[in-house]
């Protein structure tokens, strides 16, 4: 992203989801400020989906993967998490409609020029900011998470989620695997769920095009794709940090768990959504 401007791709991601209430009803993933947060009225919202060729796909991705953390952040509050961190938070409104939000102390991470875009956004719009919420700017490629948090006054101590959604492509593999190390060092456990990609070598030749046209897109807005996982490599990885619980939904999951009435396209590649959790004992990295 260019400096002392937020960043495009949350931009985008936040019109993904205000056009999913409009497009498709919010059937996927209700969220009654995704509009409201954009001063955008519907029709726009739903305008702009419908312009890009992979809008649609892009679209229910997003609802999905936003449903499944919060899915996820529910279960886990269940089993004594205290704290919510949600790195590269953009546009997200979990912090101010969650079910949940009462009973967590939450720190939405970001990038300054971002956050400050956020909460004028959330001030124009008359979004009230919670007492339990705090934010914590920081850039991800140049700052730790443990330093970022602990100036914001994180508790290492308490059981904390993360959620990580539409982040991981656009950093190094050395902040990721930094970022993922702190989180499975944390003394009595942690939850995270982050999105990622198959290499775009690995996909088929008719999605490797649309990728490489999408990737060119972002790569013009200064916020370029560089990280991609293989999936078994990957989960080899998160259990030797110390990750004992993985769950992990590739295309055909996505598909039988959120779409059981819509045939599958076959496809077995593309994006990813990842739950992990550690119980607070973290190995050293292979």
């Amino acid at each position: 992203m260019e400096a002392g401007t937020p960043s495009r791709t949350a931009l985008a991601a936040a019109k993904h989801r205000a056009a999913h209430q409009v497009l498709d009803e919010g059937r996927i993933f209700t969220d009654p400020l995704a509009l409201r947060i954009l001063g955008e009225d519907a029709h726009t919202e739903a305008r702009w989906a419908e312009e890009r060729s992979s809008g649609r796909r892009m679209r229910l991705f997003v609802a999905v993967r936003t449903r499944f953390a919060e899915d996820a952040l529910a279960a886990a509050i269940e089993r004594g998490v205290q704290q919510l961190v949600v790195l590269g938070a953009g546009l997200d409104t979990y912090a101010y409609r969650g079910t949940f939000r009462d009973r967590l102390r939450i720190f939405e991470v970001d990038h300054p020029a971002t956050q400050t875009w956020k909460r004028k956004r959330l001030e124009e719009a008359a979004i009230a900011l919670p007492a339990n919420l705090t934010f914590a700017p920081m850039d991800f490629e140049r700052q730790s998470l443990a330093d970022g948090l602990e100036a914001a006054g994180f508790d290492p101590a308490l059981q904390t989620f993360f959620t990580w959604l539409g982040v991981v492509p656009y950093l190094t593999a050395e902040a990721t695997w930094s970022t993922l190390g702190f989180i499975a060092s944390l003394p009595n456990g942690a939850h995270v769920v982050f999105d990622y990609s198959d290499p775009p070598d690995s996909l088929p030749a008719e999605m490797r095009v649309s990728h490489e046209q999408r990737a060119a897109h972002v790569a013009e807005l200064g916020e370029a794709w560089v990280n991609y996982f293989e999936a078994d490599q990957l989960r080899a990885k998160l259990t030797a940090l110390g990750f004992s619980e993985i769950e992990d939904l590739g295309p055909a999951q996505i598909i039988s768990r959120y779409f059981p009435h819509r045939p599958g396209d076959g496809r077995d590649k593309g994006g990813h959504i990842v739950r992990a959790v550690t119980v607070g004992q973290r190995r050293a990295l292979p």
